[in-house]
């Protein structure tokens, strides 16, 4: 079948990309599903600090290939194998598709399984195959995903299944975003109620661990940003108090009011010097948690001594420590619910052929969380609903 995709061929085009056009609009072939693969048609897909990243060549892709790497959609054909989906279910898809039998999957540690990294790496699918190219040339998946388009083909594995009145194009962050936020809160730190809970960067992954803390109970979510709408959205969101990461006593203005740190600090932003702030919010005992990719090469200088007596941990979180098979579906009842509104993450509905311009948006720091509806898809979803 032919489609619209946004393929990157190369990184490094100069911004604004709206005007050097990193990533072009094209007409892509994509094959149907072999054994263990789902043809899924596109709805809703999410811009990403990652995407952005690569976009800009600072995280490694196979290239050329169809980009995006958070999404939602509808089945639309099943491959050989497939049993438990059927044709219009909604899903929403995620990063990692693991094995179910290494020994990550086996200690419930999904989120670590190696088994599709190679695969990442080529630009392939889990087994090894590539399903897009364009006029006869082969081109690379992207984390087994490749959203901005208006079909995908991926694995089983790869698939979360949804319930149907789980609208589509607030469906997309779950796979990225929330899981990584939310999870970081609930999974990694494992945030009790009363603890207190720092978060620096207030993207679309650090406002979803303000609304995780929130849902956790945190007595004290203290959030910090340098964009001012990002800080009230913050505190619309859950944050008890927003502190602009700009002010020279930004730190000293946390350890005040939580008096002498918080227990849990979240570092989102990817900027080396965020991280840094973030430790230093860090109470005796509490710990920073890092669920940021920032550039291969940053590292985080700490003070040794002081890290020992004081007791400080420091943890990553890599999709939020997360079972994902468990906790999207968790986190869409949460929003069923109203405690996890999800919905406020997004700042922009964008068509595809103005995703140049989205990432613009993000890069500038303009936006939360911008997403590609595409509309025959959505327009479909509202017509069964």
């Amino acid at each position: 079948m032919k489609m619209q995709a946004a393929v990157l061929r190369e990184t490094g085009r100069t911004r604004p990309f709206a005007v050097s056009r990193a990533l072009e609009i094209e007409e892509v072939d994509l094959e149907g599903p072999g054994p263990g693969q789902v043809l899924v048609r596109v709805a809703s897909a999410g811009l990403c600090h990652s995407d952005l990243s690569a976009i800009s060549g600072n995280r490694p892709r196979a290239l050329p290939a169809v980009a995006g790497h958070e999404g939602a959609g509808v089945v639309v054909e099943m491959g050989e194998g497939v049993r438990d989906l059927a044709v219009g279910d909604k899903v929403v898809m995620v990063f990692v598709n693991s094995c179910g039998t290494c020994e990550f999957c086996a200690v419930g540690r999904p989120n670590l399984c190696q088994s599709s990294w190679t695969a990442r790496a080529e630009g392939s699918l889990s087994d090894g195959s590539r399903k897009l190219a364009v006029g006869g040339k082969p081109l690379h998946h992207w984390s087994g995903i490749s959203s901005f388009a208006e079909y995908a083909v991926v694995s089983r594995s790869s698939l979360i299944r949804i319930d149907a009145d789980i609208p589509l194009l607030d469906a997309a962050v779950l796979g990225c975003a929330v899981i990584t936020g939310v999870g970081s809160v609930l999974n990694t730190a494992q945030v009790r109620a009363g603890d207190s809970v720092a978060v620096t960067g207030l993207g679309g992954v650090g406002l979803s661990a303000v609304m995780g803390a929130a849902v956790a109970g945190a007595s004290m979510i203290v959030a910090i940003d340098t964009v001012p709408a990002k800080l009230e959205l913050a505190l619309e969101l859950g944050a008890t108090h927003a502190i602009n990461g700009r002010e020279a006593d930004a730190i000293d203005q946390v350890r005040d009011l939580t008096r002498g740190g918080v227990q849990h600090s979240f570092e989102m932003a990817g900027v080396p010097a965020a991280t840094t702030s973030a430790y230093a919010m860090v109470r005796r005992g509490g710990q920073l948690v890092i669920a940021s990719l920032p550039h291969p090469d940053a590292v985080l200088e700490i003070p040794l001594a002081s890290h020992v007596g004081e007791e400080k941990r420091i943890v990553g979180a890599y999709m939020g420590s997360s079972v994902a098979t468990r906790d999207i579906p968790r986190y869409a009842e949460l929003y069923r619910q109203g405690r996890l509104p999800i919905n406020r993450l997004r700042s922009a509905v964008l068509p595809l052929n103005d995703i140049n311009m989205g990432f613009d948006r993000l890069a500038d720091g303009k936006a939360v969380r911008d997403v590609i509806g595409f509309t025959s898809a959505l327009a479909e979803e509202t017509i069964n609903a």
